[in-house]
Parts: structure tokens; sequence; C-alpha cells
């Protein structure tokens, strides 16, 4: 269970004002006085608008709804209520990339009423945190419970200066799986996803995201003229976007603000605004690095059907059992084991997979038998196939089944452009799906691991069983698209990581053989090795096959590195150029640092002073060896110890596509 540890909450205003006051002006400012809102009425119509210090960051910008039938729910207001509130908590993650996190802002709440015959109600909760703001809708029962259909969410973000953005476009057939582009935001022509990071003109970095998003539709942001975005929600296949009965409440609409990027990195502002843990027993719940039959049938080796190449067998299953279990590898990942799988099953709308028949060569009860026998955690796979009608159906069938073998871990898949071939993955059907089954899944503890997700909003809080998503561009496009390039990667920390943690399946070490597909990796080995530290999950894939990992020296780093952190802090980095991320281990006084870049080689000094005073570390450094870079020589790699302490001034070299990953043991 979360331990709560409320510090302050102090309530210090609550009054009602007349409508003679709708013109005044209302504020909120961060508890260090860094960022705050102001919120006003101008001729009935809500807008508010942001500040950093003394930098305006978003102008006076339009709030409201529009609900079906064109009734607008966006003016005639006036104020009717307005209260203030502090709060700090200090509060425990279950797991995470950090143990403890303050929970500190300052809030004002604006009950607002129309002044139409229909004296409809909404209160607006501002946020302001020292890491950014945020700010929700909350219309309440009003009398009736008469449905309630949202066409349009009037809610803009009116950039007070030209910013760069670093984005995906929405409403595509690959959800959030593309390639970012950076570009001005007065030249966007698709609506994006978000996150969506931005560098501003007047130096401060910007993130646009929402969270706690519950029984609502996804926010991604449309771009109507110059700096201004604008709140679009993905509809239901009919058009509308959000229905409800009698209220609703919206997400958080979130703005992190900062200095620089690597600060966006280390704001939990999205953790804070969702509901607490709600799990009393988490006990079964284990942050940890699994071995997979995966990889293999990416490259082709192995395919997931049942055919003379399938990799889905039960003889192969004893194989990856018997390696994981003398690593001391905790868990196996095992796709396609189950009815249903053709070489056209992704082709074929609403196809039929069964979650509790085996594959003809698999035996399901018999490798869960021996896998317990070996000290290795099976990890389930449930692939719908985006035919939700069918998975919905078994789900307690295929979720039960896991329970009664002891296996606490399940990957879920919905590939397919949308769910049911009809809805969006991010609109409001899917939003209650996902939701629903991660419930569902808590129910027969089993964590889960979703790909072709709804984005993280923070869930992860209130459901410490939703350890990790895809949801992003992930390592299998180097498997059988044109790949990854390197920029790629130093593109995710800044983007889409901050939404939360992403299952990119790192650990690659087979760099040169052109596979099945024709394609490569775009890495070194060294930089593979530095995904475990900069690219965060709770979970880590170790991708790639046993026999590429046998006698590898860095192999090591794989099977030492924790996925559960005490602290995180970034060291240095640059979007779409490189990054440097330290972690403490949160079991252990050690500490672990990743260090990656794009393209272009890198030399810099690392500062050492987030290790303990007076105390000395055996640094165990895996480096590009002189002369490696992604498309040169990309697996030759240098393992060196050296002693070091806080003091030390750390020189880095990083190869072209290259990085660097150090292991430090407290002596």
């Amino acid at each position: 269970m979360e331990k709560i540890k409320i510090q302050l909450l102090l309530i210090s205003l609550g009054v009602i004002l007349l409508c003679s006051c709708t013109q005044q002006d209302y504020s909120v400012s961060s508890p260090g006085h860094i960022n705050s809102i102001q919120f006003k009425l101008v001729e009935g119509k809500p807008v508010y608008s942001v500040n950093h210090e003394n930098t305006t960051v978003i102008l006076p910008s339009a709030m409201g709804f529009i609900f079906g039938n064109g009734d607008s729910f966006d003016s005639n207001f006036e104020v009717e209520k307005v209260s203030t509130s502090n709060f700090d908590e200090t509060w425990e993650q279950v797991w995470g990339e950090k143990h403890f996190i303050r929970n500190n802002y300052n809030q004002l709440a604006v009950t607002l009423a129309e002044k139409s015959d229909k004296k409809r109600k909404m209160t607006v909760e501002f946020r302001a945190f020292d890491d950014g703001v945020a700010f929700r809708y909350i219309y309440p029962e009003q009398g009736n419970s008469d449905s309630i259909f949202i066409m349009d969410e009037r809610t803009e973000f009116n950039l007070a200066d030209a910013a760069d953005a670093w984005w995906i476009p929405a409403y595509r057939e690959n959800r959030y799986e593309y390639l970012f582009t950076k570009s001005p935001v007065v030249e966007l022509t698709d609506s994006v996803h978000t996150p969506l990071t931005m560098e501003s003109k007047s130096g401060l970095f910007l993130s646009i995201h929402e969270a706690r998003l519950v029984d609502f539709a996804s926010m991604v942001l449309a771009h109507p003229e110059g700096n201004k975005l604008k709140c679009d929600l993905v509809p239901w296949s009919d058009g509308v976007k959000v229905k409800a009965k009698g209220s609703f409440t919206t997400p958080w609409r979130t703005i992190q603000i900062a200095k620089t990027p690597g600060d966006l990195i280390t704001s939990y502002l999205i953790l804070n605004l969702n509901d607490p843990n709600v799990l009393e027993d988490t006990s079964w719940i284990k942050p940890t690095t699994y071995l997979g039959i995966w990889w293999a049938m990416h490259i082709g080796k192995y395919t997931f059907w049942e055919s003379p190449k399938q990799g889905a067998t039960t003889e192969h299953a004893r194989q990856y059992i018997d390696f994981a279990a003398k690593e001391g590898i905790d868990h196996l990942l095992i796709e396609g084991w189950n009815k249903g799988w053709t070489p056209q099953w992704y082709q074929n709308a609403m196809h039929m997979f069964s979650f509790t028949e085996c594959a003809d060569g698999f035996n399901l009860e018999e490798v869960a038998k021996y896998a317990e026998s070996k000290g290795v955690h099976i990890i389930g796979y449930h692939e719908t196939g985006s035919n939700l009608i069918n998975y919905l159906k078994q789900i307690d069938d295929g979720m039960a089944l896991y329970h009664r073998l002891g296996i606490h871990d399940v990957k879920i898949g919905q590939v397919g452009s949308k769910l049911n071939m009809k809805e969006w993955h991010h609109g409001q059907f899917g939003v209650n799906y996902y939701r629903y089954v991660l419930k569902k899944a808590a129910d027969y503890q089993l964590t889960v691991n979703f790909h072709e997700p709804i984005k993280d909003t923070g869930e992860r809080r209130t459901y410490p069983n939703m350890m990790s998503r895809e949801g992003g561009r992930g390592q299998e496009y180097d498997a059988w698209s044109d790949g990854n390039p390197p920029g790629f990667m130093c593109v995710l920390p800044f983007t889409r990581f901050l939404a939360g943690p992403m299952d990119f399946t790192p650990g690659i070490f087979d760099l040169e053989t052109t596979h099945g597909y024709g394609r490569k990796v775009h890495t070194t080995l060294a930089k593979q090795l530095s995904y475990y530290v900069t690219l965060y999950s709770p979970i880590q894939m170790l991708a790639d096959l046993p026999e590429n990992y046998e006698a590898k020296p860095a192999f090591k780093f794989l099977k030492e590195v924790p996925t559960d952190w005490e602290d995180t802090r970034v060291l240095n980095g640059e979007i779409g150029e490189y990054i440097t991320v330290a972690r403490k281990d949160r079991h252990s006084e050690n500490w672990y640092l990743g260090s990656m870049t794009n393209e272009k080689s890198r030399s810099f000094t690392l500062d050492l002073s987030f290790l303990d005073n007076g105390a000395q570390y055996e640094a165990e450094i895996y480096a590009d060896a002189p002369g490696t870079s992604w498309t040169n020589h990309p697996m030759s790699l240098q393992i060196s110890i050296h002693k070091v302490d806080a003091e030390t001034k750390l020189p880095v070299e990083l190869g072209e596509g290259g990085g660097l990953a150090i292991r430090f043991r407290k002596l």
C-alpha cells in the first residue's frame, strides 16, 4: 500500500463572490514562487495564462466546451466561488525511477455559473507546482442524469514565444510508432500527440501533456494558427468526443516548465496529479529484467505461428529457461504460445485468438512447471489483434489460467489500426478498455505490459501493476524496417518517456549481422548497454538471442543493472543530440550511469558529485573502443576499472551513434 505522508493541507480561502467581481483576476503561484497561473473572465468567457518567474509562458487562452446540438458552454459565465489551498506530501513509489516523491503545490479552484436560464455550473481547478502547472474541469451533477455529449473542448495553449517542437502525428495507422520531427510550432500541419516537448525562444523547455486520464478521450493537439495550440479530443467513430452521464471530470491539462531539458525528465508532476495506490497487496509486483522468445521471431529465425520454424515450442522454452537459470535471469516471455497465430494474422480483420489453448508443439502447463523448478518466472502473452470482442469474452479464463500456474506478469498486445476495426486506441472507448483490463489484471495478481497501448498519464501510481508499455517506436523496428536512426533514441527521453516507462526492448548484441529482413541495428554495443539507464522501465528486456550473450563480457552489465531506483539525476543532455543519466539502486549503495549520443561523436567531462562524499567507488566502465561507431565495428567495446569518488572529473568519449555504461560499486 502506498505510504502517504501528509505534511500540510491548509484551506486558506473559501468565499462566495458576487457577480460584480467577475472581471477580477485570480492567480495562484507555486510554493517556490516559480510558476504562476492567472484566471479571469473576459466578457463572460474564461481565460487563463501562465508565467514562469518573470517570463510569460502562456498568453490568455480560451477554455470551455461545446456540447451536442451546438450547445456552447464557454461563455456567459460569472464567478460564483473561489477557494485556494496548499498541499505538501512525500509519498513512496512501489517501484520507480525515484523512491520518494514530494507532491507540493498551491491550488486555486474557481466555480463558474452560467448567467443564462440553465444556470449550469463548472469548477476549474488550477495547481501550481515548481516544475509546472496543471488544470482540470469538474462538471458536477446538476439535478438531472441526462447524457452529455462533448463535441469539442475549447482549451487552448497560446504560447507567448515562438518555439521548436519535437512531435509525432496523431490519427495515423501506427498509433504512436513514428520517428519524431523537429519543427517550429508555427509550421505544424498535423494534429500531434502528447507529450509535446518544445524549446521556447525564451530559453525555457515546455512539455504539454495530460494526467489522470479516466473515462475521457485522450487529448491530441491541433494547430489553429501561429504559436497557438488547441486541445483536440480523439473522437468516437460516430464523431462524439466524450460521452458522459450527468457529470464529468476531465484529465489534468499539464504544462511542465524547465530551464534545462533534463529537468523535464526529473519532473514528477504527472505522477503527483494521479490518485494514490489502491492496491493493498503489492508483494507480487516485481521490477525485473527478462529474456524472451521474441527477437528470433522478429528477425525471421523463428515464426510466431505453427510451422517447422515455430518459435514457441516446449523444446525452445526449455532451452531458454535453462539459459535464464544459468545466468540468473528472473523472467522469460514466450510469445506465440497459443492457438490463433497465422502468417496473415495481423492482416485479418477481427482475428480470433484463443487465450487458453496451446499451439501445437507447446505445453504451457509443462513449461510453467519446468520454469518453476529452475527458479524462472514465465511472462504470459495475450495478443488481441484489436479484436476486443473476442478477447473480453475470454479475459477471465485467460488470466485465471496464468494465476493458477503462478504467473504474475502478462504482456498484452492490441495490434491493429483501430480497436474492433472501429475505434481509435486513444479515444474514450480505448481509454476505458485499457483501464478495465488493468483492473481485471490486478484481480488476478498480474502486472501488465501493454503494447499498442493508450499513452501513459501516470496511472502507474494508482495501479502499480501497470509496469510498462510500448506507445512508441521501439527497437523491433531495427529488425524489419529501415530502423531507428541513432538520434531517435536521444529524442525519446525528452519526449515519449516524459509520459512514463517504455518497453523499448534493448540489449541487442549482434549488431553486424544482416538478419532475414536485411536490416541492422544502428548503434554501438556500448550504446545498447546505456539504454538500461537512459531509457527507463521497471521491466527491461534482454532482447537478443541467448547465443549472442554467451561468453560476452558486456553481458555482465546487463545481469547486474537494476530496474528499481532510489534516485535519478540527469547530468547533461540536449534533445536529439545526447544525454547522460545517473541512477542509484534502491537496494544497494551502488550507482549506474548511461550516456548516449546521436550520429555525432562526443567528448565531455562528467562531474561525479552525485556520489556520496567521502566514499570511494569502483567504476566498471563499458565504453566505445577507439575508432568505434555505429557504422564501423559497432561491437568493439573497451572495459576498464577505475577508483573514483565524488571529486572525480571523468573524461568521456562517445563514438558516432555510440554510448557509455558505468557501474559504480561503493567500496
